[in-house]
């Protein structure tokens, strides 16, 4: 079998995508292996697996990797070296955090990750805060306050101004020493008492010079069922909890219940996992101590941390400066017919008659434009909600919850259905929505007056001048004004508030009139 045979087997087990890097990530409570694809601005993450080892179950009280751990972790480790091997991943980083390092067996299983063939790095405490504060700095780009990433063997803070690291330090609160605080006839506020002690000795700078009156970005899988559960009690419309937002107020109430909840209780509810249930109430304790020393301006949950801040800092500079949201959906598109350079061409086709205003963005305007065109390819009977769930529902970076909505009903539109569903309009403005429902209308247009062909859109020009409408097309091409496009350029200018005309001119005078150099807005 040929490699290009093999390639081509092994793309399209990954829906297209390329398995271009692998994270081995050996925490205090698990061990992952991610493997990704697509854009290292946005990676695609083709797979995902762990092995719950716990290998910093017995750091506490013995200092050491327990045996069965170790085990469980080898016995993990091997399988994702063959699939590795067979995936034919060759860009590795396998790395090692507080368990490892603060284990007095650490080494001697570090050798037995060599003979494996992995290059294992035992990271400091220091520099695995850094490095998940590049993860924050990737998913929000210029990002400023406080980075906390609560792992099981320890937490890390560090301070992050305009996306870069600075101070870290690395603290033994992970969820598998919090227990330690909390003995059978302690109360949740000697608990508090105790933790917020702790975060002042270890971390004396956190809540003075560093942090105070900024946003706490929460990072680590507790802190993210914590915002699960924060969302099912809101009953939120969105279900990632990536970017999720609280304010202190909120931050401390969420915490006093969750303090106060039974793990059977958490156990219940769906998306809790038994092993987030058991830890949740004693980090819900850990957040107040961190609430009342650090005082941020407001919670910020964040999906990046670790393994995307090592994909992030691998980055060439070029790299770090893309759209984190274009690049993801650029990808995500153009695996659906739909490449960046024809999302590009009908952007650009239509920003005279639909562009962004007071509620969305040029950037938001061309990542609805690439869903839109890709939604194309979905099945017409069950286009409309399944398009809607890409805009609403994946894991896309730097994108607010209003700009997903209108992401969604530019979809919306584009297949011309204008009446939105509940979990769009509860998360944007009803001026906002329709800005982004002309956007949708003019995507509508572009694309069918010459079936998405460069050609279509080379002899024909969309305007606005005098409160009108205005369709130009050049004589070789008056034909592509049919049916179908009378309908579309009626609906759009419709929703735009304006009268419509259709003019031709004399092949290869589109552009001479100086009239429609001038930008006309529409209303």
């Amino acid at each position: 079998m040929s490699y290009r045979t093999r390639r081509s087997e092994r793309d399209g087990a990954f829906s297209g995508n390329q398995p271009g890097r692998a994270i081995i990530d050996i925490g205090s409570n698990t061990v992952r292996l991610v493997v990704y694809g697509g854009s290292m601005r946005a990676p695609t993450t083709l797979l995902n697996e762990k092995v719950t080892a716990q290998l910093g179950r017995a750091i506490a009280s013995e200092g050491v990797l327990a045996e069965e751990a170790i085990q469980l972790a080898m016995r993990g480790l091997k399988r994702f070296a063959l699939l590795l091997d067979d995936l034919g991943v060759v860009d590795i980083d396998c790395v090692a955090t507080a368990a490892v390092r603060e284990a007095s067996n650490g080494k001697a299983f570090v050798k037995q990750l060599r003979a494996l063939g992995f290059q294992p790095r035992v990271l400091s405490g220091e520099e695995e805060a850094c490095v998940s504060a590049n993860g924050v700095a990737g998913a929000f780009p210029g990002a400023t306050g406080t980075v906390a990433d609560l792992g099981g063997g320890s937490l890390e803070l560090v301070g992050i101004a305009k996306g870069e690291p600075g101070e870290a330090i690395s603290l033994p609160l992970g969820t598998l020493r919090l227990p330690e605080y909390r003995d059978d006839d302690k109360a949740d506020s000697d608990m508090r008492k105790a933790l917020t002690k702790a975060l002042k000795k270890g971390a004396p700078a956190f809540g003075k010079s560093i942090g105070k009156g900024e946003p706490l970005f929460l990072v680590g899988g507790t802190w993210r069922t914590m915002a699960v559960f924060a969302m099912q009690e809101e009953g939120h419309p969105l279900s990632d909890p990536h970017g999720y937002r609280i304010d202190t107020d909120g931050a401390e109430k969420l915490a006093k219940t969750l303090a106060s909840q039974s793990v059977e209780d958490l156990q219940a509810r769906d998306r809790i996992s038994s092993m987030r249930a058991e830890k949740l109430p004693d980090a819900a304790v850990l957040l107040q101590a961190m609430l009342a020393r650090i005082e941020p301006s407001e919670l910020v949950f964040s999906s990046w941390g670790l393994r995307e801040g090592l994909l992030y800092d691998r980055l060439p500079l070029h790299g770090k400066s893309q759209d984190p949201l274009l690049a993801g959906i650029g990808v995500f598109a153009a695996q659906r017919g739909a490449p960046p350079t024809l999302a590009a061409r009908i952007a650009g086709w239509t920003v005279d008659a639909a562009p962004s205003r007071k509620h969305g963005s040029e950037r938001i305007r061309l990542a609805a434009t690439m869903l839109a065109l890709a939604s194309m390819q979905i099945e017409p009977n069950i286009r409309h909600p399944q398009a809607i769930e890409w805009a609403l529902h994946k894991r896309w970076i730097d994108v607010t919850d209003t700009e997903r909505a209108m992401m969604g009903a530019a979809i919306a539109a584009n297949g011309n259905n204008l009446d939105m569903p509940a979990n769009v309009t509860e998360l944007a403005s009803e001026e906002a929505l329709e800005e982004a429902i002309c956007w949708g209308l003019a995507v509508r247009l572009a694309r069918r007056i010459g079936a998405r062909s460069r050609r279509s859109l080379q002899v024909s020009r969309l305007t606005v001048r005098d409160e009108t409408l205005v369709l130009r097309l050049e004589k070789s091409h008056e034909a592509l004004f049919g049916i179908p496009t009378e309908k579309d350029i009626r609906l759009l200018s419709g929703r735009l508030g304006l009268d419509w005309t259709v003019e031709t001119v004399p092949d290869g005078e589109l552009h001479s009139d100086p009239e429609y150099d001038e930008e006309v807005p529409a209303k």
